[in-house]
Order: C-alpha cells, then structure tokens, then sequence
C-alpha cells in the first residue's frame, strides 16, 4: 500500500456508542483498595468520607465504548489524554479528567490492535496489530499517515528509543525485532531470531534492546552489533511483558508463569542479575499478553492478572499493596499516569477501560 495519507474513517467525531459513568464500588469489598469517596450524612451535611487523592473527577471511572476486548491502553507523556485499542480493531482516544470525553476514533487496522505508544510531543500515535503492521496516526489531522509493512506474522509489542531519534522497536510473531524510522514505511533493519518475541523494550541510551518471548529467556541485544550481549534466564514461561525503570537501572517482566519479576540491567551487575519475584497475578485460563509497568518514581509496579484484578507492589519490600477488583475479565494492560497523582488505568477484555486512584 501506497504510503499518502489516508483520512481514517470516523475520526474526532466517532459516531459509536460511548458511556463515560463513575463506577460502582458496590463489588470493591476492600476499603483500602481505593479511595471511595462515598457520602456520610453529619448534621445534615454531605462529608467526604475519605479524602481525594486526585483530579478525576471520581475515584473510580469507567470507560466504555469498545466492542471488543482491549488489549492495549496508554496515557499520553502530560498524562491529560488515553488511547486504547482492541480486538475490534479500532484505537480511542480519551480526555483523563472531566467527563473522561471519547474526542476521537481512529480505523484503519484489519484486526486486532496489541500495543500501543505515544510520541513524545503527543503529537502521534503508534500501533501494532495481528494484522502484521505497525502504524502511525495523526492526532491534529486524525489521519493514519503510515502503514509500516515487513512483518510477516502478528506484531505483538513497540517500544520507542527514550532518547534522541524517535526510533521504533517491535517485536512480531515471526521471530523478527523491527527497527523502525517512524518518517518511513519500511523498516530500517529486522533482527532474526529463533523464536516468536513477544515483549520488547528499548534501553535508555538506544543502543540496548530487551526482547522476551515464549522460549522463557531475556535476551538483551547489542543494537549496533545485532547480536545477543548477554540472557536473564529465570522465568518458566513465554515472557509477556518487559519495562526499564525510570532510573534505567532496573527491568521489569511478567510471564506466562503468573510471576512478576525485576532485574538488575547496570553494565557491570553480577551474573545473577535477578532482584525480586512478585506473586498474586495469575495469567488465567485465556493466557492473553498481559502488561506489567512502573509507577514514575520508581517505587511501585503494576501488573494485569486472569482474575480480572490489577495487583500494585512495593518495588523495595516486594510486598503486595493493593489488588483492585472491577473488572470482569483479564486485565490486559496497566500504566500509571505519568503526573505526580496516584492514577492507575486498566484494560480489560471484559471491553472496558478504568482510571482509578490510589489513597495512598
């Protein structure tokens, strides 16, 4: 296909049905779960039962709209707007605060959506899908302005360079990491490997890519020389999740083996480069890439589970801290807001999307 622009059909004025409501907290049996904000008569006055911790506009919202499961979901780097993309092939994008207002609808994929990425200016979006393609959308224009074609299998994952170049990394059931020039359709280059990859994450200075897939090691590649630099071994099963920390000191993974676990990535770490194990997220009889990820500062991770629950660790004490209860099917992506308020978003294949904050 032809690499023009090409207006993407119901963009920013999408005509599906969509339902912005505060969720229930009827089915939240632990308080310290999320900060309710329920109501208590006091001398005749509506009080605050436990104080807010963020701009939402309820602690717990509901987005609703997606016809199908939702794979991914991502807020944009001023944590003011999410995209999320799903099973029925289309990406939606989000205001956060207010009314969480749907502003706009992007097609084009011809099956499902698995990851997604932001630019750095909040300018585009990219996505991966098992159509074989990654793309990228236009958020001024609401055009998808490329299709870039080379895969030859399902692209599970993107990770994007953090800095200079904005360069694309894609990991794709063909056993091919794809680098990527965003101005480009085809590829810049497509490393081979032995096994279908289905996690991938980009080193700090660009120069380091981490991959894992279902041969259960953690591979991290030399760019420059296109080759292994050294593997972490631990995890039992296909590795569906892979994050660097915000210090770029530590990596974070989840696996098929409902396990959860950080790695030490410092040029010089011991061998042995394994930090913690975190238990309570089962991956579930679907056995879908389930997203795990870090708060800003470091301190806590994040991870989706089969149990319909988002699970949130101490990353220093390895302590579980919360496990959020709302959806009705696997939790498939997790992320943080990236602003200074406690906000944690979901994506489930129940359909739905949900922004809550912590208390604490």
């Amino acid at each position: 296909m032809a690499a023009a622009k090409r207006a993407a059909s119901n963009s920013f004025g999408a005509s599906s049905i969509v339902v912005k409501r505060q969720k229930s907290d009827a089915n939240l049996t632990d308080g310290r779960d999320l900060a309710l904000s329920n109501g208590a008569a006091r001398n005749g006055a509506l009080v605050q039962a436990v104080p807010r911790t963020s701009g939402l506009q309820a602690p717990i919202m509901e987005l609703t709209g997606h016809s199908g499961e939702v794979f991914g979901a991502r807020f944009d780097p001023s944590g003011q707007h999410i995209a999320s993309g799903s099973m029925d092939r289309s990406i939606l994008l989000w205001r956060t605060y207010g009314d969480c207002e749907n502003y706009g609808q992007l097609n084009g994929h011809k099956s499902a959506i698995l990851s997604l990425l932001w630019s750095r200016d909040s300018s585009y979006v990219f996505s991966a899908s098992a159509d074989m393609t990654i793309a990228s959308w236009d958020l001024e224009t609401g055009e998808r302005i490329r299709k870039h074609e080379g895969h030859t299998e399902i692209v599970n994952d993107i990770s994007a360079s953090p800095r200079g170049e904005e360069m694309l990394i894609s990991a794709s059931d063909d056993g091919c990491i794809g680098i990527w020039d965003p101005r480009v359709k085809r590829a810049v280059d497509f490393i081979e490997t032995d096994f279908p990859i289905t996690a991938v994450a980009v080193g700090e200075a660009g120069s380091e890519i981490y991959t894992g897939g279902i041969d259960c090691d953690i591979k991290v590649w030399d760019l420059r020389k296109k080759e292994v630099a050294y593997r972490m071994p631990g995890h039992t099963d296909s590795v569906t999740s892979l994050a660097l920390s915000p210090d770029s000191q530590s990596l974070l993974s989840y696996s098929h083996d409902s396990l959860a676990r950080t790695w030490d990535v410092r040029p010089f770490a011991p061998t042995d480069r394994s930090i913690k194990t975190f238990h309570g997220a089962p991956v579930g009889l679907e056995r879908n890439l389930i997203r795990a990820t870090w708060d800003p500062k470091g301190e806590k991770i994040c991870c989706g589970s089969g149990d319909g629950t988002v699970c949130v660790w101490e990353n220093r004490t390895g302590s579980l801290t919360y496990k959020l209860p709302g959806h009705k099917g696997t939790v498939n992506d997790v992320s943080f807001t990236p602003s200074s308020e406690p906000i944690i978003l979901s994506a489930s294949s129940d359909r739905n999307l949900i922004l809550g904050e912590l208390n604490s």
